[in-house]
C-alpha cells in the first residue's frame, strides 16, 4: 500500500492536557478515509497535526518524506488544508478568495495566470459557487460560504486534501455533491482524510478512522463488521447501522445499556419506535 500520510508517535498537549496520545496511522494514497469518534476523541486535533498547524511530538511523513523535508512552496502544493468553522475574509469577493488557494502556486506578488483562472472557476463549479464570484464572503449564508470555502481547497489541486468537518451548514442535497465529488477526487488517485460527525456518510468511505480519548481504536474498511462494531462501541451503544440499498444508515438509538430510557415524545398520533436489539447485517 502506497502510504499518503503516515504518522508515528505523534501526541499533542493542549492546555496542559494530552489531546493526543502517541498516535500511530498509516493513511493510504489515492482514497478517501473518514475520521468519527465522539465529541473530545482528537479527529480534528489529528488532522491539525497531520497539516501541521499545531506542536506536536512525533513524526509525520508525507508521501514517504518527512514534512519538515519538504519546501514550504512544494508542501503547500502537495497538501491542502480546510479547517473547521474557519472565519475571516468577510469583505472578499468569492473570486479573490478562492484565488488564494492558488498562492502556492505563483510568484511573489505575480498575477494571476491562465491556469490559476482556470483552476478557481473549475473549483466554483465544482462546489455550485460560480454565481457568487462577484459578490463578498460576508453576504452570503454559512452552507454558501462553506461551499465557497471547499472551492478554495480544491483550487489547489494538491493531491492531498485535509477536511475538518467539511458538511458543516451544508443541506442533504450539497452534503450529496460532496460525497459524489470526494469520490471523484479518490477515483482521479487524490486522496482525502475527512473528519466527520455524519456517521453514515462516514461509513461510505474507503476506510474508516475510529477515535477515542486520543487514540485510534480501529482503522478499516466499513464493510468489515469490526468497523462498525468499533463505530458503535465508542458512542455508547448509542446507535444501530443497517444495509439499505448498498449503504449503510446509522439510526440513533435512545437508549442503551448503562443509559436510562429516555422519555418518549408525546404527539398525537405518534406512536414512538421500539429502540432495535443491534445491526442487521
Amino acid at each position: 500500500m502506497t502510504a499518503a500520510l503516515r504518522a508515528t508517535g505523534l501526541a499533542v498537549s493542549l492546555g496542559g492536557r494530552e489531546v493526543l496520545a502517541g498516535v500511530d496511522v498509516t493513511l493510504a494514497a489515492g482514497r478517501w478515509t473518514a475520521v468519527v469518534g465522539p465529541n473530545g476523541a482528537g479527529k480534528s486535533t489529528l488532522l491539525r497535526a497531520l497539516a501541521g498547524v499545531v506542536p506536536h511530538r512525533g513524526a509525520v511523513m508525507l508521501r514517504d518524506r518527512p514534512r519538515e523535508a519538504w519546501q514550504a512552496r512544494e508542501r503547500a502544493r502537495t497538501l491542502a488544508w480546510l479547517g473547521q468553522a474557519e472565519s475571516g475574509g468577510e469583505d472578499l469577493r468569492v473570486w479573490d478568495l478562492v484565488m488564494l488557494g492558488r498562492l502556492p502556486h505563483q510568484g511573489w506578488l505575480a498575477a494571476p495566470s491562465a491556469a490559476d483562472r482556470a483552476a478557481v472557476t473549475e473549483a466554483l463549479h465544482a462546489t455550485q459557487a460560480w454565481a457568487w464570484r462577484e459578490r463578498t464572503l460576508g453576504s452570503l449564508s454559512g452552507g454558501e460560504r462553506q461551499r465557497v470555502r471547499l472551492a478554495r481547497l480544491l483550487a489547489v489541486q494538491a493531491p492531498v486534501l485535509l477536511m475538518d468537518e467539511p458538511l458543516a451548514n451544508l443541506d442533504v442535497p450539497h452534503q450529496a455533491d460532496w460525497l459524489a465529488l470526494v469520490r471523484s477526487l479518490a477515483a482521479q488517485g487524490r486522496t482525502v482524510v475527512s473528519v466527520l460527525h455524519e456517521v453514515g456518510m462516514a461509513l461510505q468511505a474507503d476506510a474508516v478512522l475510529v477515535m477515542q480519548s486520543g487514540r485510534v481504536v480501529h482503522h478499516g474498511p466499513p464493510a468489515d463488521a469490526a468497523t462498525r462494531a468499533a463505530v458503535r462501541t465508542v458512542f455508547d451503544d448509542r446507535l444501530d447501522i443497517h444495509p439499505v440499498a448498498g449503504a449503510w444508515v446509522v439510526v440513533p438509538r435512545t437508549a442503551s445499556p448503562g443509559f436510562p430510557p429516555r422519555a418518549a415524545p408525546t404527539m398525537p398520533g405518534f406512536t414512538p419506535p421500539h429502540d432495535s436489539p443491534g445491526e442487521h447485517a
